[in-house]
């Protein structure tokens, strides 16, 4: 087990004027121990960073440095890592035994000690009963588990992985999220875990890198990630619903800025019918739409040109129809406020 430091990776494809950079300049220390989330949408470089921690892609500038040592020249056989796939990438003639101990056979472990790592994987994977068959007899979530197997079986000091949950249903997403988490509470082992799915990061994380266009925007805690957004593009990506984003009129009652964008999360609006509720002038917007989702409700607002997110409860006493207007109040210690020409937070 080690700590990992990136310091100032970049990456660029070709050469010359026709070069193409993917990564800008990108610097975090891993802590030993640490599950670090990387999480960004499609194209913003997340997967081309984890493939430069395995050595499947060389660093263009910058270095990477696995337990203290710099790894940019070492093969990937030679960095100690455990790399799970998103395809699973199991041999389809194997049984999950001889997957699971495909890696340590052809590093020469002994025998007994291949069994005993094997055994021990798989009573952890909950695999101990499946190790004859062959992967066409498993689903998914077990295909995916013997790949998790095959890696813990090395004994590395870093795993990585590469959205291993993106080909499994939402149930068995919930569940194999779960089996990780416990995964790494038992063998502590520092690991990278790349999505697209913000939700996987906010559970999985114990810190997480927002990616963006290949620059990190925020690395920090789930809760400081969510409730202190470094930029406009976190605040809208993390979080299901995303925080509204208003460019407003400066107001006194609401704390406006001149020149500034508002952030306020879905939960955070007061809803009332009457713009006089609370003693308070709200914000008068018209319902387009409601989403009922069990325990709350999502009701999808127009205000002027801007549209806005509401989350409310099933207490709500009477839902609003569709194309009435009602008033919304902002938790004045719940809004964040952004720069409108660099979508920095202020």
């Amino acid at each position: 087990m080690a700590s990992v430091s990136l310091h100032n990776v970049i990456k660029r494809y070709g050469a010359g004027k026709s070069a193409v950079q993917v990564l800008h300049g990108v610097s975090a220390d891993i802590d030993d121990h640490e599950f670090i989330v990387i999480v960004g949408p499609s194209g913003c470089g997340k997967s081309t960073l984890l493939r430069m921690v395995a050595g499947l892609e060389e660093v263009t500038e910058g270095q990477i440095a696995i337990g203290g040592k710099v790894v940019n020249e070492l093969e990937p056989s030679e960095r100690d890592i455990a790399m799970v796939f998103q395809n699973y990438a199991l041999y389809p003639h194997m049984s999950v035994f001889d997957n699971m101990a495909y890696g340590l056979k052809i590093a020469k472990v002994p025998k007994e000690e291949i069994r005993t790592r094997v055994d021990k994987a798989a009573n952890i994977l909950e695999l101990s009963a499946l190790l004859e068959r062959k992967p066409r007899a498993l689903s998914g979530g077990q295909r995916q588990r013997v790949a998790m197997g095959r890696a813990i079986v090395r004994q590395p000091q870093v795993f990585l992985f590469d959205e291993p949950l993106s080909n499994l249903d939402a149930k068995l997403r919930v569940q194999t999220r779960l089996e990780i988490q416990k995964l790494h509470r038992e063998l502590g082992i520092t690991s990278l875990f790349v999505t697209h799915d913000q939700v996987e990061a906010m559970t999985l994380a114990q810190r997480m890198m927002v990616m963006n266009a290949g620059r990190m925007e925020q690395f920090g805690t789930p809760e400081e990630v969510y409730n202190r957004p470094a930029t406009t593009f976190v605040a809208s990506f993390m979080g299901s619903p995303p925080m509204n984003l208003l460019r407003l009129a400066p107001n006194a009652d609401f704390g406006g800025q001149p020149g500034a964008i508002m952030g306020i999360r879905p939960e955070h609006l007061h809803v009332s019918s009457s713009s006089s509720d609370n003693g308070s002038r709200g914000w008068p917007v018209q319902v387009d739409s409601i989403e009922m989702l069990g325990a709350e409700r999502l009701l999808y607002c127009r205000l002027g040109a801007e549209f806005v997110i509401v989350r409310t409860d099933e207490s709500l006493s009477s839902a609003p129809e569709i194309g009435a207007t009602i008033y919304l109040t902002p938790r004045a210690d719940r809004m964040h406020w952004f720069d409108a020409g660099t979508g920095m937070r202020l």
